[in-house]
């Protein structure tokens, strides 16, 4: 969908459908007002009706302006007026999406940037307007014989007479930021027989081919083995597909700047291995690799909006299958960092991936760590699909991941990590197990994590419960996507 900036005054424009702003207790916002006044009270009338109240993402299409260019009105609900909160913003933006989704318009101009929310500026409004369309509208219809209906809408214009410079800013974020989630969302979508650990290379080398500033790099079992990548390699053992490592490197700054890394779990179908997942919802574990689609698409978004940042993704690349050679309880594997590891449950495989690649992260001399990963189902018990869990080791950096996540709307709740927690990985055959038992099971997978982020700081993002969506609404969300992307945004600004 095209996204632009229109600034030509309402007597003036020409539309097929213009959306405006009615507050609480039917209070017309100033755009309403003045279309109002250009309609002859048309706006007012249908309004003073009871159509439509004002509440948060009320909605309410107008069809016809007689002896006017612009064709239609789309009223949308902001509740009062001085009290719009962020939250309520968005919510009324999903509204909009879907009252568009069921017409035939195919253009339209949006005016709710130029109504105020609590604490945000034009170039936030602009942004979130072309999120929340964006993610309305996308499609996953790669592998039906017949491709769904596309929407009508092509082309949405966000409508603003002042702060043009900033609502320009904003368009460029939202396209990129949507982006970048449509692409996590494509990747995650797709069927495990179609997005292999090789599929997601190849997807690595087409961004950074797209893009002067990427380069992508791959690295082949042998590669691992001879880097000593134990833990991560004996996952891939009992799969027929190899596993790759799979680095994205984006220069935005000099050289010796130290760069932010991400690492996303790629796990691209997980069966459980021989502890081995319950038939019912195991479609769903094509969704382990949800952690590597965000890397991929904060990368690609990085890398349009020319960020001033030297960043990193790293993904370790597998499937986790049953067979005669995969790993079994009670099997002990020796890590990349020379700690060996007791595999008590290998539906655990998450963290053997992860420690690996954690530790191959050191070369790079990184500023922080942020991983991210569909770990946990206790995750999913603890905090439910609003926030991902956030743990990590240094404060600052989640204090920092905790603000990014207020302003990109997509939530992130820290827990503790206690060294309490670390005496449930105790083993007596290697130096640490991969499982601490029921209790805390979020808890103790960051803590095994944290074994092999001792030298740099470290975030965990643990994604199982907000990377996907189960039931009639089932797919990819494209999360941690905004969050990524708006702390690196926070990074540039800093910088």
């Amino acid at each position: 969908m095209d996204y632009l900036l229109a600034n030509t005054p309402l007597e003036s424009l020409q539309t097929e459908c213009l959306i405006i702003a009615v507050f609480q207790d039917q209070q017309l916002s100033s755009e309403a007002k003045a279309l109002d006044t250009l309609t002859n009270g048309l706006i007012s009338s249908v309004v003073e009706r009871g159509d439509i109240q004002g509440k948060v993402a009320d909605t309410l299409l107008i069809t016809y302006l007689p002896n006017s260019s612009i064709n239609r009105v789309l009223l949308v609900g902001l509740g009062e007026a001085d009290k719009l909160s962020a939250k309520d913003y968005r919510k009324a933006l999903a509204a909009t999406a879907s009252a568009l989704k069921s017409t035939k318009i195919t253009s339209a101009v949006c005016c709710l940037a130029e109504n105020n929310v609590q604490n945000k500026n034009c170039t936030w409004k602009a942004r979130q307007i072309i999120e929340a369309i964006d993610a309305a509208f996308y499609q996953f219809s790669e592998c039906k014989s017949k491709p769904a209906d596309k929407h009508s809408l092509e082309q949405l214009s966000i409508h603003a007479l002042s702060e043009t410079a900033e609502i320009q800013a904003g368009i460029a974020q939202g396209q990129a930021i949507a982006q970048g989630v449509s692409l996590a969302k494509h990747v995650s979508d797709l069927p495990g027989n179609y997005c292999t650990p090789t599929y997601l290379a190849e997807q690595a080398q087409a961004i950074a081919k797209r893009h002067k500033n990427l380069s992508a790099t791959i690295l082949e079992e042998s590669d691992m083995q001879s880097l000593g990548m134990g833990s991560f390699l004996s996952v891939s053992r009992g799969s027929r597909q190899p596993a790759k490592l799979i680095t994205l490197e984006y220069t935005g700054a000099a050289k010796d700047v130290q760069p932010i890394v991400f690492v996303g779990k790629g796990l691209t179908f997980d069966a459980g291995g021989i502890s081995l997942k319950p038939g019912a919802g195991m479609d769903e574990m094509k969704y382990d690799m949800c952690g590597s689609a965000a890397v991929l698409g904060a990368l690609q978004a990085a890398a349009e909006l020319q960020l001033p940042l030297n960043i990193v993704g790293i993904i370790p690349s597998s499937e986790n299958m049953p067979d005669g050679d995969a790993n079994k309880p009670g099997d002990i594997v020796t890590s990349m960092a020379g700690l060996t590891i007791e595999i008590l449950n290998t539906d655990a495989e998450g963290r053997l991936l992860l420690c690996d690649a954690l530790t191959y992260a050191k070369k790079y001399n990184p500023d922080v760590v942020i991983d991210m990963a569909t770990l946990t189902g206790a995750c999913l018990v603890a905090l439910g699909r609003v926030p991902s869990g956030l743990l990590g080791n240094d404060d600052a950096l989640c204090n920092d991941l905790f603000n990014a996540s207020e302003e990109a709307l997509d939530s992130v709740w820290r827990l503790p990590l206690w060294d309490e927690y670390q005496d449930q990985l105790k083993s007596n055959f290697a130096d640490i197990a991969n499982i601490g038992g029921r209790d805390a099971g979020t808890i103790t997978a960051a803590c095994f994590l944290s074994r092999f982020t001792e030298d740099y700081q470290w975030a965990h993002l643990d994604i199982a419960g907000t990377a996907w969506k189960s039931g009639d609404a089932k797919g990819a969300t494209g999360r941690p996507v905004p969050l990524l992307v708006q702390y690196l945004l926070n990074r540039a600004n800093a910088a």
